[in-house]
């Protein structure tokens, strides 16, 4: 098979929950620990560091990642969902995964993976595994992909875990409350294994004081002040960043060499360290172009908090979600005084446009519907000055298609 044809196989005869949403996601992790056996248990053949959250795990797992690629630590990030190429997810010293290796898994193992019909995120977490088991990292850094407890990733055994903050987001698996996701995002909570909490919440934390007891799992909620800077924007990365040095001063207590030179550095460097996108990323000056992923309650709070500390005359939204998101209470969150462009990414999951624009019209949100990213993104461009804003964001996918 070529690249190609090889993608082509994993998105369309694999569910892929991102894509596709509900229909995609299992409640269950025996295939992942099935096809492990198989490939030799890859996952116990290096260390790791888990992280879960609502939001931030994706930016928490590159900045550990640059901070001990500047070490010089073999370091593996995986991570979920790729924005521009597939092989985003899989990394070692922020370099994709070769074509040809990806080529090569699935060749070798698209056999067995049909016999136990695995998911595409199963089949992507095992290449991830078998890939930094044979390169022989020092250490990975690996996302949950959805909740915790019944992630596929959840079989390994990490030197530490985090779980970044807890919002409410993919209810309708996870629970319909803070509380419910708090637990199943507590389930990568690993006996013996200290735990990092980003965010201390009332409604969660003796939740996670109550599991790493049981667990004797040392737990150490991150302070809130920190005099480290880093080369993320937004406001809303000084938690992640926060959240990041604690787990490094963790691993320097249980004998990692990393330096205070090292965790400046690699603070510094997130972008060209990992190649880490989307996250309040500058695509143009004049008018100011700027996007980025945040797609649920909590993640739209803070862009629109950023935005307000941004200078402009005009501000267009180009806007776009997925339909599992909880629709009222994101457009209630908007900016009334702004141009919106709706528009639907190209993908199974996508709300479409037309209910959008519907919806947002009746929170006083006005503007025109856009049969793709693209188009709506260049109206904007023509209508901006060169003193205006454009955001763009909603989904990651939307991102996704302007970058």
């Amino acid at each position: 098979m070529s690249y190609k044809q090889t993608l082509d196989y994993l998105f369309a005869k694999l569910p892929m929950y991102q894509r596709q949403g509900a229909a995609a996601y299992k409640a269950d992790i025996g295939n992942i620990v099935n096809a492990c056996k198989q490939l030799n248990n890859p996952h116990q053949r290096f260390k790791s560091i888990h992280i879960a959250g609502t939001n931030g795990k994706g930016s928490v797992a590159h900045i550990l990642a640059s901070i001990l690629q500047e070490v010089g630590y073999k370091t593996a990030l995986y991570t979920s969902p790729h924005l521009k190429d597939f092989r985003e997810r899989i990394k070692i010293n922020g370099e994709m995964i070769d074509e040809q290796g990806v080529i090569d898994f699935v060749s070798e193992n698209k056999h067995l993976f049909e016999k136990l019909e695995m998911s595409f995120f199963e089949m992507t977490v095992a290449l991830a595994f078998d890939y930094f088991a044979k390169e022989k990292v020092d250490i990975a850094i690996i996302e949950c992909g959805l909740g915790g407890r019944l992630d596929s990733t959840n079989i390994i055994n990490p030197q530490l875990s985090i779980i970044t903050n807890i919002s409410l987001d993919h209810t309708n698996l996870l629970g319909n409350s803070i509380e419910k996701i708090a637990k199943e995002k507590a389930g990568i909570i690993k006996p013996n294994t200290p735990i990092i909490i980003g965010r201390k919440q009332e409604k969660t934390k003796q939740i996670f004081i109550n599991i790493a007891s049981a667990k004797k799992a040392k737990i150490h909620f991150t302070e809130s002040e920190n005099n480290y800077s880093s080369d993320l924007k937004g406001n809303y990365q000084k938690e992640n960043v926060k959240t990041a040095v604690a787990a490094i001063k963790k691993l320097q207590k249980m004998g990692w060499k990393i330096s205070s030179e090292n965790i400046k550095n690699g603070l510094k460097k997130v972008a060209k360290n990992t190649g880490l996108l989307g996250r309040w990323q500058t695509l143009n000056d004049k008018p100011k172009v700027i996007c980025d992923v945040g797609h649920n309650e909590d993640g739209i709070k803070e862009i629109v908090k950023q935005i307000k500390k941004i200078p402009y005359q005009n501000l267009h939204f180009v806007f776009g979600m997925v339909k599992d998101k909880n629709l009222k209470n994101i457009l209630k969150l908007l900016p009334k005084k702004a141009k919106y462009y709706f528009c639907e990414a190209q993908i199974p999951r996508a709300l479409e446009v037309n209910l959008l624009e519907t919806e947002a019209i009746t929170f006083g949100l006005n503007g025109n519907s856009f049969s793709s990213v693209a188009k709506a993104l260049a109206q904007a461009k023509i209508n901006a000055h060169e003193d205006d804003l454009i955001f763009i964001g909603g989904s990651t996918f939307v991102v996704a298609e302007i970058l």
